[in-house]
């Protein structure tokens, strides 16, 4: 019998909230997703030849997903010093640089102090890069730097020049890493942006910088960093041959870990949840994150890392470090890649610094034998350490991600006969190209669709019928067709995340709706809430997009039709994102003869914009309008303000004599 006040409290007690019906498939879709992309990690490399053979190409990919292939041009520097201040044994120079025109890094230069002229004539050096910890006092930013002082503090102080780095977001001159994870800007997604390739150029050209310096030995220049430093030297190692020894800590962990594992309270899966843009690639060549790591071998490189790190899970580094083991030692190398794990959380903790300076040591010094204390000097104030007395107008670091953006310009052959012939070739090269970068995740051998019939009713002469179809392993979705008793020519088909207020067939029409992934019967989250934000940022790290997904929904649901509505050609429907969704998947389905776009957003840059990885740097959605347009009949139901946008469509319909696309204004 259970005591009085324990039923109290039960019946008092907030009912629990109904689990979305779409949750549980969407775990299941991507443990499976992860594990395919995992399995493919090292597949067909056995040895270190056939890792030498491959690494050229993997740093290709990688940089391209870093969004700096090619690299941008190697511009002035326009390094200065603004001052210096004196610590323990060290001396401080206070420097800004710009990695690009505009791009401004502020930084602070920590040196040995020397007497008399005495000591090397050069040091090794070290590149601190620094993770998420800000110092901010009365709306002022003294940048990263100064939160992470006593690491270069150290270094100087026992012979090194280490140069430590304002990350973007918490610099002196603020930037930007949190588009996607707080900001709903889901175009960084199509533009192929991550402000880890801009933290990973600002370190690159920190490089150049190092190299320049006098007192620099470049031959012996160590990398390292915690958390999103962590993360950061994980990109340069991966990017960079210069460094000759790493050690990240706290900035890695597999693709499992990002994705199906983790204390994150959002779908209880996922330390994604615990990170901001900057931690990721844009994994458009779908890699588990030991690649990243194998990239430096065979270099000396320390993965550290605390037992108890609740978003670098231990598992998620143990599980990394066996493939990235292997690749060390096809090289001999085994002494070179080690694992510090000490115990504790996510914190800076003595033991953990201690191992670094030990590797160092070791690698950039030759020295095994001085014992290494966490001896740190005291620290200087944030005003001491603070590099610019006020902003610089030309700064371009909080428009990083609009700066990058440039929109795709795609130039119409003047002369009528030459676009003509130029049009089909070009339009063909456009479909290869968001085919591979865009839509790669695709499954590339889908099985026949075989819609299950799940209901079947008739009343007042119209017949519904709804079908439950897999759209690809692991995803199962439902298709609903309305008729009359008359058979229809065609069917409208409508992209809807819920069933529409009407749907009606006419004797010509048969009227279906398609609820992609996600939405309607399949909903796994509510529409703007953390749950939905933290699963569309998953997406990406597994290849694709969530609207990519769609489109492949869509293209499924056109082939259910050819099954249970034979011989009847598509008109696809849509509104908003839906119809952005409507548009692509018509490009890759013959059997659509029609599309019916309402309020189809203009650009990739546009709020209500699908996003597909990579896709801005291909083309715009008025290209894949006139793309739509060259094989079907298309009616945009626009605002008057929006004809415009739509003018290279129209453009390239006049010049090659297609078929002209239809505006039908739209209310506001």
């Amino acid at each position: 019998m259970f005591p009085t006040a324990f039923l109290l409290l039960s019946l008092a007690a907030d009912p629990p909230k109904p689990t979305p019906p779409g949750e549980a498939m969407v775990e299941k879709y991507f443990r499976a997703k992860v594990k395919e992309i995992a399995d493919d990690s090292l597949k067909g490399i056995t040895s270190k030849a056939e890792w030498e053979k491959r690494r050229p190409e993997l740093r290709k990919q990688f940089l391209a997903m870093m969004g700096l292939d090619p690299l941008p041009e190697r511009t002035s520097l326009n390094a200065k010093v603004t001052g210096t201040v004196e610590g323990e044994g060290f001396v401080v120079e206070k420097l800004v640089f710009e990695s690009r025109p505009g791009l401004f890094v502020t930084a602070n230069v920590y040196s040995p102090k020397r007497t008399n002229g005495g000591g090397p004539e050069k040091f090794p050096a070290i590149l601190y890069v620094c993770g998420h910890g800000s110092v901010v006092e009365n709306g002022v930013s003294y940048g990263s730097k100064v939160y992470y002082q006593y690491h270069p503090a150290w270094f100087a102080a026992h012979g090194y020049v280490c140069i430590i780095l304002d990350t973007l977001q918490l610099g002196e001159i603020p930037g930007e890493h949190h588009g996607t994870y707080k900001l709903n800007q889901w175009w960084w997604q199509s533009f192929g942006y991550t402000p880890g390739g801009v933290e990973l150029w600002n370190a690159i050209r920190a490089l150049d910088y190092l190299e320049s310096r006098p007192d620099v030995d470049a031959k012996k220049v160590g990398v390292t960093g915690r958390s999103g430093g962590g993360a950061t030297s994980w990109w340069i190692l991966a990017a960079d041959d210069r460094p000759v020894c790493f050690a990240p800590v706290a900035g890695i962990a597999d693709l499992y870990a990002h994705v199906c594992e983790g204390k994150a309270e959002h779908l209880r899966a996922g330390v994604i949840a615990g990170h901001c843009d900057c931690m990721f690639m844009v994994n458009t060549h779908r890699w588990d994150f030991p690649l990243v790591a194998a990239l430096a071998a065979p270099r000396p490189l320390l993965l550290g890392n605390s037992d108890d790190d609740d978003i670098f899970p231990v598992d998620g580094y143990r599980r990394l470090a066996k493939p990235v083991a292997k690749v060390y030692e096809w090289y001999g190398a085994s002494e070179k890649f080690q694992l510090l794990e000490t115990k504790g959380p996510h914190k800076d903790t003595p033991e953990l610094r201690m191992g670094i300076n030990k590797w160092m040591n070791r690698w950039l010094k030759d020295d095994t034998k001085t014992e290494v204390q966490d001896d740190l000097p005291p620290k200087l104030t944030p005003q001491q350490l603070k590099v610019l007395d006020k902003g610089l107008d030309s700064a371009i670091n909080k428009d990083m991600p609009g700066v990058l953006a440039k929109p795709v310009l795609i130039d119409i052959p003047e002369s009528a006969e030459v676009a003509k012939r130029w049009w089909p070739k070009k339009r063909e090269q456009l479909l290869a190209d968001l085919t591979k970068a865009s839509f790669a995740a695709w499954p590339q051998k889908p099985a026949e669709v075989a819609p299950e019939l799940l209901s079947d009713v008739s009343a007042g002469g119209v017949r519904v019928r709804t079908y439950s179809f897999e759209s690809e392993p692991g995803i199962t979705l439902q298709l609903q067709l309305t008729t009359t008793g008359t058979a229809a020519k065609r069917v409208r088909l409508i992209v809807a995340e819920k069933m529409p207020a009407e749907v009606t067939p006419t004797d010509d029409t048969a009227a279906a709706v398609i609820f992609p992934r996600g939405t309607g019967p399949t909903r796994w989250a509510e529409p703007g809430s953390k749950n939905e934000v933290q699963l569309r940022r998953r997406f990406p790290l597994v290849g694709e997009t969530l609207e990519s997904g769609r489109v492949w929904d869509v293209r499924r649901a056109v082939r259910v039709l050819s099954v249970v509505a034979p011989g009847m050609p598509v008109e696809l429907a849509g509104e908003g994102t839906l119809a952005g969704i409507a548009l692509y998947a018509s490009l890759f389905e013959p059997n659509v003869e029609a599309l019916r776009l309402t309020n189809l957003p203009t650009s990739f840059r546009d709020a209500a914009s699908p996003a597909f990885l990579g896709a801005a740097k291909i083309l715009d959605h008025p290209h894949a309008v006139a793309m739509a347009s060259a094989t079907k009949s298309v009616n945009l139901f626009v605002q008057q303000a929006d004809i415009a946008a739509w003018d290279w469509a129209v453009r390239l319909q006049k010049q090659t004599g297609g078929r002209a696309i239809g505006f039908r204004l739209q209310a506001k």
